[in-house]
């Protein structure tokens, strides 16, 4: 196969979610493919600012093999891990604005600027928006073999030894840790954050034992909560999951209007055609309804929205004025 490789979100959060999930209306809709008749005529490299098996991965890892089949090019996965996923970032905005290499990230992509101690990117300047994917809801993990059965467990014991419990993150900024940070600072605990490069290793050091708690998007979450690997103590959404319906929330687990999911896009260049963009966007709606696309996201909880690159662009806005809040309450930085 040619592809390889702010403190507490309030109700209007859900209601720009649904929003713009209505804007976007079906994930078909159609988009305009004027005067992009000879894109693509080549292989389409799309960087993923992670190493394979975290979220990020399996989002792309999903669509790819769709958007091959219906761009009749090959669409070739480039994971491009490290630098809290700056280094992946950072290559696509230095790749030529042809339309020839897109990034999928998280929303990391917008928190890393307002975290950095240096300037790595402008997310306005650098990158133009082409969709928002969708998002996925996140779990509060432990291993199986911890002796933290529900979330109260875990807090009551980090309160009693503050500094010792510790969190482990797929990267400074990601949406788990800005959830971790965010629920440690309402439960007013001090539980220190371990940072790995990507979910896939946190998330193996937390099976074995070496750090005590996570969270961690669904689709890397699940299967290892499914195989017996790891607990669930609760989800990061507002409500219970319909498939998981004794998995209680965190907002009912004492922090009431707590919500805080992981979300996820394709941005290009700079500078890339309008018609490109325009090409893509079109093509991941299209791809989001194919049958194995729809099967696997909902195998893994995840909530489809394919916006277009202007809803997008205004829902980015928002997010980075809450991110702020955020980031600015938890005073979290990165020395980079």
């Amino acid at each position: 196969m040619p592809f390889n490789n702010p403190p507490n979100h309030p109700p209007p959060r859900l209601r720009r979610r649904s929003l713009l999930l209505a804007a976007a209306g079906t994930v078909a809709a159609p988009y305009c493919r004027a005067n992009a008749s000879d894109y693509p005529n080549k292989p389409i490299k799309l960087v993923v600012p992670f190493p394979p098996g975290g979220s990020v991965d399996t989002v792309a890892r999903t669509l790819a093999p769709q958007l091959q089949l219906q761009l009749n090019q090959p669409v070739v996965i480039e994971n491009r891990p490290g630098a809290n996923s700056v280094i992946g970032a950072q290559s696509v905005k230095r790749a030529p604005p042809d339309g020839y290499t897109i990034l999928l990230n998280a929303s990391l992509q917008v928190v890393n600027p307002l975290i950095m101690t240096s300037t790595t990117y402008d997310q306005d300047k650098d990158f133009a928006p082409i969709t928002y994917v969708g998002a996925l809801p996140q779990l509060v993990l432990v291993s199986a073999n911890s002796p933290y059965n529900t979330l109260k467990d875990m807090l009551e014991d980090a309160r009693k030894r503050p500094g010792e419990v510790q969190w482990a993150t797929a990267a400074y900024g990601a949406a788990g840790h800005l959830a971790a940070e965010l629920l440690a600072s309402r439960a007013q605990v001090k539980m220190p954050i371990v940072p790995y490069k990507g979910g896939s290793p946190a998330l193996n050091d937390l099976i074995g034992g070496h750090v005590h708690a996570m969270i961690e998007p669904m689709a890397s979450a699940y299967p290892q909560v499914k195989g017996g690997r790891l607990k669930a103590l609760a989800v990061t959404t507002a409500k219970r999951l319909p498939d998981l319906p004794d998995l209680p929330t965190v907002a009912e687990s004492g922090f009431n209007g707590f919500d805080m999911p992981s979300w996820y896009g394709f941005w290009a260049p700079t500078g890339t055609p309008a018609a490109a963009v325009a090409r893509i966007n079109a093509e991941v709606r299209t791809a989001m309804q194919a049958p194995a696309v729809v099967t696997k996201f909902s195998s893994m909880f995840f909530q489809p929205v394919a916006s277009s690159p202007t809803e997008f662009s205004t829902f980015i806005q928002r997010e980075t004025s809450l991110y702020k809040d955020l980031v600015a309450t938890a005073k979290i930085k990165v020395e980079d």
